[in-house]
């Protein structure tokens, strides 16, 4: 049997504001658009950058991060990047706050992390080598 080709996975993440977090992935992070419905005061929304993807959804429940079920399992969100420490300089001048800064992890990975505005964790980082 032939094997078909996953091409990505994208986290989906319940919000409170939609516009609230558009705003913040596409001015503070980067992001980029790719679907939205509907055009005007979206509920539902796909954002992207490079090869990374996110869902974001506008409902009546209240959003739970990580963090608030159990803090030993922080992270919402790992995002792969090549270069911790440039993507960290590219946020900060854009006025990212981060939650946790640039550093080496216990895990053995270097990188950061920031919460949303609904408080999901994203972890942008690598494996030190």
């Amino acid at each position: 049997m032939a094997q078909s080709t996953i091409s990505g996975i994208a986290p989906f993440f319940i919000v409170r504001d939609a516009m609230a977090s558009i705003n913040f992935y596409r001015d503070k992070l980067g992001f980029n658009i790719l679907y939205q419905e509907p055009a005007q005061d979206p509920f539902f929304v796909i954002l992207g950058r490079d090869r990374a993807m996110l869902m974001i959804k506008r409902v009546a429940a209240r959003p739970q991060p990580n963090p608030e079920r159990d803090p030993d399992a922080r992270w919402d969100a790992y995002l792969s990047v090549q270069d911790a420490d440039a993507l960290a300089t590219e946020f900060a001048l854009r006025g990212v706050s981060f939650s946790v800064p640039l550093g080496n992890t216990h895990e053995g990975l270097r990188g950061f992390e920031l919460a949303d505005p609904d408080g999901y964790v994203l972890f942008f980082g690598h494996p030190r080598g």
